[in-house]
């Protein structure tokens, strides 16, 4: 076997040398049981024999400091999940420490040092892709993770927090469908999210149960935030046949829906419904206020640092995936459509 010097011992180096993937290194530097006899035997003597050290080991004493990770600080939504970490933080006397790494995997490495630099006792990642690199780092580290509203389908072996995304997607078009609507857009989140795409399948079961069909050109493409809403707004209310109501997956993209009709000459919900998704204090300071789905996200930081806690006494932990009830707010953006309207 080639020699590895020292400051390059490392668990990609390792794994790269035994011929396994990080994570499973990982697990046998952590004595966890679902590694094979011969890899495990592989890897320890592989350990051994360059001398590997662990960095950043977690201390026995907790810190009493946990990171408050995101991809993006640019919205209200992000500002509810702070409240709540902060608040639960708080109560067990834990500093938070919040950081951005903006979809970046330069800024992914640059947060790893900080951590190593520092110390930490658990990192709370928002919207964020657990891919196998970063659990083995987090895992050299020692360092428990929760995820809330994770990236792609849960990861049942890192607790994941969310809310009933599908249910709360169904709840909108459903009430839509109620008042009498038939032609309903919907505006969809961005793709890559768990949360976005079960709000989208929640949309077409209400429709598929009514005995409607998915009309794909009133399903637009945003991003959460208040100008994709606008501009899938312009693209809507440009069409040969435009909707009489609009489910936005976003409070944000709700609003910018609304300045679309309006810069149209088009009254909210005299001509057109709308409903958002979150309630952020915005969906009901808004003119008219806008009906919408509720998410407890304060309530999903809370339970964040509340199952950390657990991870850090090594207690057992409800479930490793967890979602919080959604709730249909019904305010003044919805009505039934024009054409009922005097019926």
């Amino acid at each position: 076997m080639a020699d590895i010097p020292t400051q390059a011992v490392t668990i990609s180096a390792i794994a790269e040398e035994a011929g396994v993937s990080a994570p499973t290194v990982s697990r046998v530097l952590n004595g966890r049981g679902d590694v094979a006899p011969a890899t495990r035997e592989r890897v320890e003597t592989l350990l051994r024999a360059r001398g590997y050290r662990r960095r950043g080991h977690r201390a026995e004493e907790q810190v009493g400091l946990l990171d408050l990770v995101f991809n993006d600080l640019d919205s209200p939504w992000a500002v509810e999940i702070i409240r709540g970490v902060e608040d639960a933080a708080h109560a067990v006397g834990s500093g938070t420490v919040v950081s951005a790494i903006h979809r970046r995997a330069s800024s992914t490495r640059q947060w790893l040092q900080s951590v190593r630099s520092r110390a930490s006792d658990g990192a709370i990642l928002v919207t964020t892709d657990l891919d196998s690199d970063l659990r083995a780092e987090l895992e050299e580290l020692h360092l428990p993770a929760v995820v809330i509203d994770p990236v792609g389908v849960p990861d049942m072996a890192v607790p994941t927090i969310g809310c009933t995304n599908w249910a709360g997607g169904l709840s909108a078009t459903e009430h839509l469908i109620g008042l009498g609507h038939r032609r309903i857009a919907f505006v969809a989140g961005r793709p890559e999210l768990w949360s976005s795409r079960a709000r989208l399948d929640g949309y077409r079961a209400g429709l598929e149960t009514a005995g409607l069909d998915v009309d794909g050109d009133l399903v637009v493409q945003g991003k959460f935030d208040y100008e994709s809403g606008f501009r899938a707004g312009e693209h809507l209310f440009g069409l040969a046949q435009p909707p009489t109501a609009v489910f936005a997956a976003s409070d944000q993209m709700g609003l910018g829906i609304y300045e679309a009709l309006r810069q149209r000459g088009l009254r909210v919900p005299g001509d057109v419904s709308v409903v958002g998704f979150d309630d952020l204090p915005e969906a009901s300071w808004s003119s008219p206020p806008l009906t919408t789905v509720r998410q407890p996200l304060a309530e999903m930081g809370r339970l964040a640092v509340r199952t950390m806690h657990r991870l850090m006494r090594y207690e057992d932990i409800e479930s490793p995936r967890i979602e919080l009830a959604t709730e249909l707010i019904v305010r003044d953006s919805t009505a039934s459509p024009p054409a009922m309207a005097g019926r």
